[in-house]
């Protein structure tokens, strides 16, 4: 089978498409044949060696398919069943089949394509866990959304607004406003062209947001801590530009008694419980049409390259699918 490798940690130019071991399915895996495959800034961290990872090695975490070989000790599957996962173990997803343990994936309901399932699922499940359970958004709470045009922004602000909350969200250049307020942001600023901080004090009259979101990092972090009000929450879920300084925890108090909470994935879909339960409310949103999902580009699993260069251009809006095929 063919697979997209990553033999040195580097730029994208490190990514080669080529012949790649078939996996063996254990007896409590799945073989799935790989239809559409989430391209995250996960898979960029590891390719470029923000994370140590062991070369060579087949990035990619979420994708979906359909179930090739059940397991002998797997039950509730069946082959031809449409599946996906957020959470391939390595080798990664960016490939045409592959093994997963039956526990981490869940089945994609009638109504929902793969493509979409694809590209909903990882950052679906994150952006409802950063506003249902680490920061729960409540009626007229004020949310500062950073990188709002992203796969997980565009989510997040709409599942912020479903809950009854105003976004004032951030993007890197105005051509992405239009898109984003169609998601039903309030309010959006462009990061070229104002300090966020300020202008968000201003929009709240000087009273600061509840919460921010920030995915990107060092360049955001000193300003989303003053974008803060009162007893206001930063939580910081990504690092696109990079790890953010170290800070004075008790500085933190002096400005407001702020609060810095840096959750991730898989601690809350540590079961299969959590899991299966988050992906049925994800995909029940996205059925009932409260949750759009917008797919700003598809490649081919040749051209994952050109994907990652894309997604690191920072001119990409909503997700990036890779496809099998040409």
């Amino acid at each position: 089978m063919k697979a997209v490798i990553v033999p040195r940690q580097g730029g994208p130019e490190t990514l080669e498409y080529r012949d790649h071991p078939e996996p063996v399915p254990g007896d409590h895996d799945l073989l799935i044949d790989v239809s559409a495959v989430g391209v995250n800034y996960h898979d960029i961290y590891n390719r470029a060696g923000v994370y140590d990872y062991e070369v060579p090695f087949v990035p990619g975490r979420e994708l979906a398919g359909t179930v090739a070989a059940v397991g002998a000790a797997v039950t509730g599957f069946a082959v031809g069943d449409p599946v996906a996962t957020a959470d391939v173990p390595s080798p990664g997803g960016y490939a045409e089949r592959v093994a997963v343990p039956a526990e981490r994936v869940v089945p994609v309901p009638a109504g929902i394509s793969l493509e979409t399932a694809a590209a909903v699922l990882l950052q679906g499940l994150t952006a409802d866990y950063l506003c249902r359970l680490t920061y729960p958004v409540q009626p007229g709470d004020v949310a500062v959304v950073h990188a709002a045009a992203g796969g997980t922004g565009l989510l997040l602000t709409q599942m912020v607004r479903n809950r009854g909350g105003k976004v004032i969200a951030t993007a890197s250049n105005p051509d992405k406003i239009p898109l984003i307020r169609s998601m039903g942001a309030q309010e959006v600023i462009c990061r070229a062209d104002a300090e966020f901080d300020k202008e968000t004090l201003r929009m709240t009259d000087g009273r600061g947001a509840d919460v921010v979101y920030d995915s990107i990092g060092r360049a955001t972090f000193e300003g989303s801590l003053a974008a803060l009000g009162r007893r206001g929450h930063l939580v910081l879920y990504g690092k696109s530009s990079g790890t953010v300084p170290e800070q004075d925890l008790h500085e933190l108090g002096y400005r407001g008694s702020l609060s810095v909470h840096v959750p991730m994935l898989p601690d809350y879909i540590h079961t299969p419980e959590e899991l299966t339960q988050a992906a049925t409310v994800l995909f029940d949103q996205v059925l009932r049409g409260t949750l759009r999902v917008h797919v700003g580009g598809t490649f081919p699993l040749r051209d994952a390259r050109a994907a990652h260069e894309a997604l690191e251009s920072q001119r990409t809006m909503g997700k990036l699918l890779l496809r099998r095929g040409n």
